[in-house]
């Protein structure tokens, strides 16, 4: 994790939220930033098809939602995938922040900017035509497969069902 980010949330409230709760929903207003310290958060909205698509699965160090602190609501569901702590921090009290120390505000734009690119990436993974494609994409940038309790969030992060995943994952072991 960036330094940057141990100093900033140090003045964060440590809390904990336990798997499958929700720590927030898609229209509530921003209020809080949040540092993810242990477990797994996913940003998730559901597609008229009734698809949930994960936008981001925040792990320990990552900020949820950092973009939302320059929207009045959030665009997503928070869905705790793993029992998490983390540390809420103000909004208001980041901006503070921010505002008084240059360096920290620099080093938040460069944050900001490192996850336009990861979503980008992501982006471009899912406009790949096939599962393979996309799996071997999604592994070239993350370097294997989590272990098969975690294959659904693979699913989601590449917009395919968990059963055409499974299929693929199959495949390919069938092929050695």
């Amino acid at each position: 994790m960036d330094d940057f980010l141990t100093a900033l949330f140090d003045h964060g409230e440590p809390m904990e939220i336990d798997a499958g709760a929700y720590l927030f929903h898609a229209g509530d207003p921003v209020r809080f930033v949040h540092l993810v310290e242990t477990g797994g958060i996913h940003l998730e909205r559901t597609q008229i098809s009734g698809q949930v698509m994960c936008f981001q699965r925040a792990l320990p160090g990552d900020i949820l939602a950092e973009a939302s602190i320059y929207a009045a609501a959030y665009h997503c569901d928070a869905k705790v995938i793993e029992p998490a702590r983390l540390r809420k921090l103000r909004f208001g009290r980041l901006m503070e922040m921010l505002e008084a120390d240059p360096e920290t505000s620099t080093a938040w734009a460069a944050h900001l900017a490192r996850t336009v690119q990861t979503t980008r990436l992501l982006a471009e993974i899912r406009g790949l035509k096939t599962v393979e494609q996309r799996l071997d994409a999604w592994i070239d940038h993350n370097g294997a497969l989590p272990a098969k309790g975690h294959w659904q969030t693979v699913a989601q992060e590449l917009a395919v069902t968990p059963e055409a995943l499974y299929r693929e994952i199959a495949r390919r072991r069938s092929a050695r």
